[in-house]
C-alpha cells in the first residue's frame, strides 16, 4: 500500500510533465508565427515561418481570421466559439477539440484586427512517453509488493520460529528435561527471553546440583556419631541384645552409604533432583551463625573425641587452645570439618596411632588448624582434595567439606606429612580480629611453610 501510495502520484506527475511539454512545444511554433505577424500579413510570408519550425508539427500550424478577407492558412481544428473566445480575452486558450487539444494564441495586427495562431496538439503528443512510464512504475510496484510480502514472510517465519522455540523449550522444561537450551535469536524481545530462559536452566541446574550435595554432606556427619555408636557397641558383650544393636548400626551405616553415593550420581536432565548449600565460589553456605573461636571449637570436640581415643588406646592432644583465635567460620560448620577429619583418623588408621590437634594464631593475621597422625599418610592429596574421590572406600566427602570451610574462612587447606610421619591437614583461615601487621605474608607461602616446620613434638612422639 505505501508503494501504491507513492507511484500513483509519481505516475500523474510524469503524465503532467508530458502534456506541459507537448504544450511547451506548441507555444515555440506559435512564437515564431506572432513575430512574423507582427511585421507582415502576407501569407506567403507566414507560410515560410510555418515551414521553418520543421518536424511533422508543421501540419499542425493555422492561421486563422487573417486580414480583411478573413484568409485562413492551415488546416484549423478548434471550434469557432473557441476562436472567438482567444481574440476577445486577448490571451492564449488551450481547447479540447476531437482527437486532441489545441492551442490558440491571438495576435493583434492593428486598426482592430486580430488574427488567431492555432497548433493542434494530438493526444499522442499529450501522452507521449507516459505509457511506458507507467508500465515501468507498475513493475516497480509489483517488485516492491512481491519483496515486501518477501521480506514480512521470512521475518514472520523467524518470529514465528523463535516464539515456537521459545514456547518448546519452557514446555520441556516445565516437564524436566533441564537440559534443553536455546539459540537465542529473532526480535530482540524473544532473543532476550530466550537468554533468560538458559540462564533460569543453569540456574535450576546448579540448584538442583548444590541440593543433591547438601543432603551429601548432610548424612556424611551422620557417619560421626555413627562411627561412636559402632566403637561403643564393639565394646558389649555378645549377649543378643548387644548384637541386635551392632546389627542395626551396620545397617544404618549402610543406608547412609546408600544415600550419599546416590546423591554423587550426575543429575538426569530428565529427573529433576535436589541445591547444595554452597556460594558460587564454593564455600559453605552461611547457616545464619556468626564466627566462632576455633580454640574453643577443638576444646569441645576434643572431650568428645578423646574418649574414642582411649579405647582404641590413641595417644590424643589438644595444642594451643588455651588461647582465643576467632575466625569468620560459623561453630557448626567448623565443628563438622574437625570431625570429619578426627573421623577418618579414628577410622583409616590402625589401633594405637596417636594424633593430635594444633592451632595456631599467626602475627600475619591467619588462624591455622593443623590434625596430624602417625598413620601411613595420604599417598595422592590431591586426589583427595577432590569431591567424591577416595582412596579408602568411602564416600571421599569428608575432605571436600574442609576445604569448603577453609574457602569460607577466606583461606586454604594443605595436605602432606606431618611430625608424627602421617597425614597432615593444614586449614588457614582469616584472623576475625587481626593484631595490626607491618608486613603481610602470603596464605599459600604461610600453608607451605606449616607443611614442612620442624615441631618439637617429632622427636617426643617417635620416643613414644
Amino acid at each position: 500500500m505505501v508503494a501504491l501510495a507513492f507511484l500513483i502520484p509519481l505516475g500523474l506527475v510524469v503524465q503532467q510533465l508530458a502534456r506541459e511539454r507537448a504544450l511547451a512545444d506548441a507555444e515555440r511554433q506559435t512564437a515564431v508565427v506572432v513575430a512574423v505577424l507582427t511585421v507582415t500579413t502576407d501569407p506567403l510570408s507566414i507560410e515560410r515561418a510555418i515551414a521553418s519550425t520543421g518536424g511533422p508539427a508543421v501540419t499542425r500550424v493555422s492561421v486563422h481570421n487573417l486580414g480583411d478577407e478573413g484568409t485562413e492558412i492551415g488546416t484549423g481544428h478548434a471550434r469557432p466559439g473557441d476562436l472567438s473566445r482567444a481574440a476577445d480575452q486577448a490571451a492564449p486558450v488551450i481547447a479540447p477539440v476531437p482527437g486532441g487539444e489545441s492551442y490558440l494564441e491571438p495576435v493583434d495586427l492593428g486598426s482592430g484586427r486580430t488574427a488567431v495562431v492555432e497548433v493542434f496538439i494530438p493526444e499522442s503528443e499529450l501522452d507521449n512517453g507516459v505509457a511506458g512510464a507507467w508500465w515501468a512504475l507498475g513493475a516497480v510496484a509489483l517488485g516492491l509488493i512481491i519483496a515486501s510480502v518477501w521480506v514480512a514472510d521470512r521475518l514472520a517465519a523467524k518470529i514465528i520460529m523463535s516464539a515456537r522455540q521459545l514456547a518448546g523449550a519452557a514446555g520441556a522444561l516445565s516437564e524436566g528435561y533441564l537440559d534443553v537450551r536455546i539459540d537465542p535469536q529473532g526480535p530482540r524481545e524473544l532473543s532476550e527471553a530466550s537468554f533468560a530462559l538458559n540462564v533460569m536452566a543453569d540456574r535450576i541446574m546448579a540448584l538442583l546440583s548444590n541440593e543433591r550435595e547438601l543432603v551429601a554432606d548432610l548424612s556424611h556427619r551422620l557417619r560421626t556419631p555413627l562411627t561412636a555408636l559402632r566403637l561403643d557397641a564393639e565394646t558389649l558383650d555378645d549377649s543378643q541384645d548387644a548384637e541386635r544393636i551392632r546389627d542395626a548400626i551396620a545397617a544404618l551405616e549402610v543406608e547412609i552409604d546408600k544415600l550419599i553415593r546416590a546423591m554423587r550420581e550426575p543429575i538426569d536432565a530428565h529427573s529433576p533432583t535436589p541445591d547444595r548449600g554452597e556460594r558460587a565460589d564454593g564455600a559453605a553456605a552461611s547457616t545464619g551463625e556468626e564466627g566462632c573461636d576455633v580454640a574453643e571449637v577443638v576444646r569441645d570436640r576434643m572431650m568428645f573425641w578423646s574418649a574414642v581415643a582411649g579405647d582404641q588406646e590413641r595417644e590424643c592432644k589438644a595444642i594451643g587452645v588455651d588461647a582465643p583465635a576467632p575466625v569468620t567460620v560459623p561453630k557448626s560448620e567448623l565443628a563438622a570439618a574437625l570431625d570429619a577429619l578426627i573421623g577418618n583418623v579414628i577410622r583409616y588408621t590402625p589401633q594405637g596411632v596417636p594424633f593430635e590437634v594444633t592451632v595456631t594464631r599467626r602475627e600475619d593475621g591467619y588462624v591455622v588448624l593443623r590434625v596430624e597422625d602417625g598413620g601411613p599418610g595420604i599417598p595422592d592429596p590431591e586426589k583427595a582434595m577432590q569431591r567424591g574421590e577416595s582412596q579408602q572406600g568411602s564416600t571421599g566427602l569428608g575432605l571436600d567439606i574442609v576445604r569448603r570451610v577453609a574457602v569460607a574462612g577466606n583461606g586454604t587447606v594443605n595436605i602432606g606429612t606431618g611430625a608424627l610421619g602421617g597425614a597432615s591437614v593444614v586449614i588457614v583461615m582469616a584472623d576475625a580480629d587481626p593484631a595490626p601487621k607491618e608486613e603481610p605474608s602470603p596464605s599459600r607461602w604461610l600453608v607451605g611453610r606449616l607443611s614442612r616446620e620442624p615441631s618439637e613434638r617429632r622427636s617426643r612422639w617417635k620416643k613414644a
